[in-house]
């Protein structure tokens, strides 16, 4: 699933793939808007993600489901 993190006075997004379900993300989401010093995410390859919460602009959850590719997907 991708991740897709709004960061202030950055021009670029940060795009995050990972193997944890949109309930996760969103959980550690809600944390870090309350209160959480840190958004804290593991990717696929299993390295860390933090982006302190104050920096946060916005996250975007993509769904969880693979959408079908090649001639099939018509």
């Amino acid at each position: 699933m991708e991740i897709t993190i709004g960061v202030q006075n950055l021009n670029r997004e940060l795009v995050v793939e990972t193997d944890q379900k949109p309930e996760e993300v969103a959980k550690a989401v809600r944390a870090a808007l309350d209160g959480a010093p840190s958004l804290e995410l593991k990717d696929s390859k299993g390295k860390l993600v933090i982006v302190p919460t104050a920096s946060l602009g916005y996250v975007e959850i993509g769904s969880g489901e693979q959408r079908p590719v090649g001639f099939g997907s018509l």
